[in-house]
């Protein structure tokens, strides 16, 4: 079946489900994307993207002006006339790491009873291994397959990646089922992955499972420079030139988040725990984790000269999002590092890029307590210690003499290394980043 003439039902309109509608149909599929939210649908359908993510707006415009890609609310009827079904819940972490399918398993009962015959279901959204086997029970047709299709979509970049995949990665037993969802994806010039449904799930895990390790791998590195007297900076350069290891994701910071690396990582433990082995080099990355958060708060208490208590100190916070390019805050490093500031006493002023307008209902939540400033220099002005969280590239060009002359100390501690220590040196500022001598 060729993709234009293919029906798609998207069920769920965050960041996976809504990316993989809106890029769908700029592919050629006639795409239907619901949602249980009216306000949500009722955004989307007046072209308003509710996330922070580069182009999403324009292409989502370009679909819906073609007549390719519109949005309702509920599933019926959009389900009925759908040649392939995109599963695009929430999954969330139970206290064991394992995820949550209640979601999973409430779309499945629902749209069970009204696929047409010979539909596809896809779980795109990440699911434990074994969800194909969980859904397909719960739909409970035999005239339907289940196939698993994991996204592999970085927030901030996710337009690009889906467009620019480094592959398709198809899980199933049904060879016309895989087939057509493959057609989904031919004007693409990648390499496609069959495979059984169990690896499908699986190769998610473990890609993000490998990236979390090799962040924490050179945040232990970084941490071993300050002891020894090296640099992060000429290290990476020279192992990352090895093209058996590659330079991505080996830059230091103050460890990983969002809403992939500490659930996936967490749920490859779990899974390997329920079926019998003891995943101990994944729990080892995730406690290195957990330790660069307390790496940045004794690196701000060494700036300002505190070892227990921060009662009294002004802490300019520059970034809040667990990276840039988005406005999720879900498990942020950086909001992870100023909450034990803020236990500590220290008193928090804060900027991100995203936040200076009206907040969202999860942003109000998470920020509550902070005084939100509207710029950096706002954060910074009457500061002992500026401290940046989140790798925006504005923080790259401040104004370093004015930072300076509106702190009231004279402390910077970069936990991305997005500056140049001797520059904030010049400025007359006290400079600690991760890993440089």
């Amino acid at each position: 079946m060729e993709t234009q003439a293919m029906q798609v039902a998207i069920i769920g309109t965050g960041y996976v489900g809504l990316t993989t509608g809106v890029c769908l149909a700029h592919l050629g599929a006639h795409v239907i994307c619901c949602d249980v939210d009216e306000r949500k649908v009722t955004l989307l359908k007046n072209g308003v993207v509710p996330i922070v993510e580069d182009g999403l707006a324009e292409v989502m415009q370009g679909a819906i002006d073609a007549g390719r890609l519109s949005f309702v609310v509920g599933n019926d009827p959009a389900v009925r006339t759908a040649d392939v079904v995109f599963l695009c819940v929430p999954t969330p972490q139970d206290e064991d790491g394992s995820a949550d399918l209640s979601y999973v398993r409430a779309a499945a009962t629902e749209i069970g009873p009204i696929l047409k015959p010979g539909a596809v279901v896809v779980n795109k959204s990440t699911v434990p291994v074994g969800s194909f086997g969980v859904v397909g029970e719960t739909l409970d047709r035999d005239d339907v397959s289940v196939v698993s299709n994991p996204e592999f979509l970085r927030e901030g970049t996710a337009l690009h990646d889906f467009l620019n995949p480094d592959r398709v990665v198809i899980g199933s037993d049904d060879e016309r089922a895989a087939q057509m969802v493959a057609a989904l994806y031919a004007g693409l010039d990648t390499q496609f992955v069959f495979t059984d449904p169990t690896s499908a799930e699986l190769i998610k895990y473990a890609a993000n499972g490998f990236l979390a390790m090799k962040i924490s791998f050179i945040n232990s590195v970084a941490a071993l420079c300050e002891h020894v007297g090296a640099d992060i900076a000429r290290v990476v350069e020279g192992i990352g030139s090895d093209r058996r290891i590659g330079s991505q994701f080996l830059q230091p910071g103050p460890g990983w988040g969002g809403s992939c690396f500490p659930k996936d990582s967490r749920a490859l433990v779990s899974t390997a725990a329920q079926h019998g082995y003891d995943f101990s080099l994944m729990r080892g990355v995730i406690d290195i984790n957990e330790q660069q958060y307390d790496r940045m708060v004794h690196k701000v208490m060494a700036a300002v000269g505190r070892d227990v208590s921060l009662d009294g100190v002004v802490v300019g916070a520059l970034g809040l999002t667990f990276k840039a390019g988005t406005d999720d805050l879900r498990e942020s490093p950086g909001l992870r590092v100023i909450d034990v500031l803020r236990a500590r006493g220290a008193t928090i002023q804060a900027y991100d890029p995203t936040t200076t307008g009206e907040l969202n209902p999860i942003q109000r939540e998470r920020l509550a307590g902070l005084n939100l400033k509207a710029g950096a220099l706002d954060a910074a002005h009457g500061a002992d210690v500026v401290v940046i969280l989140t790798e925006w590239p504005e923080f790259t060009t401040l104004d370093l003499e004015k930072v300076a002359s509106v702190m009231r100390g004279a402390a910077v501690v970069d936990c991305r290394n997005l500056l140049d220590g001797d520059l904030v040196r010049s400025a007359g500022l006290g400079y600690q980043g991760v890993g440089r001598s």
